[in-house]
């Protein structure tokens, strides 16, 4: 019985209660009325504590989410390899600060984090081979609502979300049905995946290392990194039902994006020709106009142009009619012709003559699309025609004289010393010519097996040209290869001040003048290699040598490649951190790409770490296509490298600094260098911010020590791809 219950009985019976029994009753519901209030005050005390409980639940996962983006996240370390470290004497868990001179640091503190640094190897994807951009892909057919389905999987997805809708739109009519039975692997963690898969039917399980993570349902795409590159799957998923996917293959993947991109180029580009203004320019700047032009619609009856009104924007139209009217005096509108898909407008506004002369209406049911660029985009594009593309003259008498140098020498005739350096091909070693006890040399050895394996043999090949041409202070000279049944070898001066990756680890981080410094030694060797037209794709501090003296040389020409004016490249490759997001998402790629990893690279020399971070490559990447202007800078960078880093990492390549009107120069003058001295580093009488002990020419001291190679003998390759090495 209630409470309530009990005390309506006892007011029934209040009559025949004597005044005591009435005292004590009117006590009792007073005391009940009193109780109901605490118990209210308590459920609203709940209420508050359920609500602070949700806000904080928002925003652990808020918090996990800007771990993800910006906190480094170092791989674990296995035993074997603390193992190995600790066998050479080797605290990695300590900042080794011997090595640091008190007098020239480079460092405005000491290191952040005693958190070990880890060397990031590069990727690549395999060289696109396709010849023709208009290359036919097989359609599969599917029922509407398979297509549907595909579609929202992807626009759900983080990365693929990305791609534009006529890329997804032929991504769907080129997947195929694939089924598996209740318990079969669908992805095996370790194997090697070229296959994206979107679920239909059915439920999975994905595990990591034996783990139990998660259950997916219909509705979403698995395994999205494969579709990038070649690499190994992190994580199994097995059908926990019977399943039913669609499948893509990577090779099918780039293909579509590389036909989708240089069609929709070569229709601008030709819509661009037709016009007067545009006519005489040459084809690279063309094509650097159609990357900027912007996809704009109008609905029917839209004024795009107002006679009278101001503008700064010209007109192409794609898609769609307009009609061309004046207004005269007596305020009618006078009809004067139709444009369309193909027609122009608005030209003069480029050229300054801003004030509209015409009305431009929209006169179609469908509506009109047109291409846009505004004035000052357009001007940032168009160069002088007869400026000459580079200032540096090719000494080809030294470059013979240098190759001539070491034309007899014979593979037999070096002597390895030690270890400089192990990459994802092989090992660098330290040499010396048999009879010359006072030159040293770098010795680049890389498994031919291994580079057939992954499909990289283009890219050597583009190594030893570029860097066998390559005559510039700050590139890593190149002086004979060599090769053999199972290795290729490349013989090229040797850098003694160390790895820029090994003095950064020690440092934590650089001030502005070391960072200045390093930041404008790659600067010159882009000026170098951009001025040939070479990009070179795998910038950060493990790809940067100090020399005895101090200086920085880019070294490991592995991605770079030689393109043809105006053109694109569309293989992935770089580092996770520091790739562009046209990289990423397979828009075709050139030389600007390079100047986005120089804005990542300033950051992570300023910082320690790279502005773009994830616990996962694909992690990475959806960070990096959110921008840089999701980052949040530390307050000890400086507000002039705030904005040059900014100005670097524009989502648009056209928009970069050191790609517009003005070329690298447009760096070099830059807020950040103001009162740099830039002759006196191109003709290195500048002193480097740090300058490293190096006390003879085999001197190692400023190289991590590596253990021997255990991985045995590599296979034999008789294939005869190397022939021109």
């Amino acid at each position: 019985m209630s409470c309530y219950s009990f005390l309506n009985k006892l007011v029934q019976r209040s009559k025949k209660m004597s005044p005591h029994d009435l005292e004590l009753l009117s006590s009792y519901q007073q005391l009940l009325e009193e109780k109901n209030k605490e118990l209210l005050k308590k459920d609203e005390v709940i209420n508050q504590l359920e609500k602070k409980l949700e806000d904080k639940e928002l925003l652990i996962k808020y918090l996990q989410n800007e771990i993800d983006k910006f906190r480094q996240v170092v791989k674990p370390i296995t035993q074997k390899i603390i193992t190995k470290q600790l066998s050479l004497g080797e605290d990695i868990w300590c900042v080794n600060n011997n090595n640091i001179n008190n007098n020239n640091n480079g460092s405005d503190s000491e290191p952040q984090s005693l958190e070990p640094r880890i060397k990031r190897e590069g990727i690549s994807a395999e060289p696109l081979t396709l010849s023709k951009w208009d290359l036919q892909i097989k359609k599969i057919a599917k029922s509407s609502r398979s297509r549907e389905l595909i579609k929202a999987a992807i626009l759900d997805n983080d990365f693929m979300k990305n791609l534009e809708i006529t890329q997804i739109r032929e991504i769907v009519d080129c997947m195929y049905p694939e089924e598996y039975l209740k318990g079969s692997i669908i992805i095996q963690e370790g194997d090697v995946g070229s296959i994206v898969y979107v679920l239909e039917e059915g439920c999975v399980e994905v595990s990591r290392e034996g783990k139990f993570l998660s259950t997916l349902t219909p509705g979403k795409v698995l395994g999205e990194l494969a579709i990038l590159y070649n690499c190994q799957r992190t994580a199994t998923i097995k059908a926990a039902t019977d399943c039913k996917l669609w499948a893509i293959e990577r090779q099918c993947f780039q293909t579509i994006m590389m036909r989708t991109g240089l069609i929709r180029q070569a229709e601008y580009t030709d819509f661009l020709k037709s016009v007067p203004i545009f006519k005489d320019l040459p084809e690279e700047t063309l094509i650097k106009i159609s990357d900027v032009l912007e996809e704009c619609y109008y609905a029917n009856g839209d004024y795009i142009i107002r006679q009278g009104n101001r503008g700064d924007t010209f007109f192409i139209i794609s898609k769609g009619h307009v009609n061309v009217t004046i207004k005269k005096d007596s305020h009618e509108e006078k009809y004067i012709r139709t444009l369309g898909k193909g027609d122009f407008f608005g030209e003069k506004a480029l050229h300054g003559d801003d004030l509209r002369t015409a009305n431009i209406i929209v006169n179609d049911p469908e509506g009109v699309t047109c291409l846009v660029i505004d004035r000052d985009t357009y001007l940032q594009l168009i160069s002088n025609l007869d400026e000459v593309r580079t200032k540096y003259v090719d000494d080809i008498d030294d470059r013979r004289r240098l190759n001539e140098e070491f034309s007899t020498v014979r593979l037999e005739e070096l002597k390895i010393l030690t270890t400089l350096g192990v990459g994802g091909f092989g090992r660098v070693e330290l040499v010396q010519i048999n009879g010359q006890p006072n030159k040293a040399y770098a010795l680049k050895q890389m498994k031919k097996a291994q580079i057939v394996e992954t499909r990289q043999q283009m890219h050597i090949m583009s190594e030893k040209e570029i860097m066998g041409e390559a005559n510039c202070d700050f590139i890593v000279k190149l002086y004979k290869t060599f090769k053999d049944a199972k290795y290729l070898y490349m013989l090229m001066e040797s850098c003694l001040g160390g790895e820029l990756w090994t003095v950064l680890r020690d440092k934590g981080h650089f001030d502005d003048n070391t960072t200045r410094f390093y930041t404008a030694c790659v600067v010159q060797a882009f000026d170098y290699l951009h001025s040939r037209n070479i990009i070179y794709r795998d910038l950060k501090p493990e790809n940067l040598l100090l020399d005895s003296r101090g200086y920085v040389k880019l070294v490991d020409f592995g991605f770079a490649k030689k393109l043809q004016a105006g053109r694109k490249t569309w293989t992935f490759c770089g580092t996770p951190e520091y790739v562009a997001p046209e990289v990423i998402l397979n828009k075709g790629h050139d030389i600007s790409a390079d100047y986005w990893s120089l804005g990542v690279l300033m950051f992570e020399l300023l910082t320690g770490t790279p502005p773009f971070n994830g616990s996962d490559p694909m992690k990475t990447y959806n960070v990096i296509l959110k921008g840089i202007d999701a980052i949040d800078f530390p307050k000890n960078i400086t507000r002039n490298a705030t904005a040059l880093i900014k100005k670097l990492c524009r989502d648009n390549p056209a928009e970069r600094l050191g790609y517009q009107k003005g070329g690298i120069s447009d760096i070099q003058k830059h807020k950040w260098f103001d009162g740099f001295n830039w002759e006196g580093l191109v003709n290195r009488t500048l002193t480097p911010p740090i300058l490293p002990s190096v006390r003879n020419v085999t001197d190692t001291s400023n190289f991590d020590p590596y253990p021997p190679d255990e991985a045995g003998v590599p296979p034999d390759d008789l294939t005869g791809w190397d022939r021109d090495f």
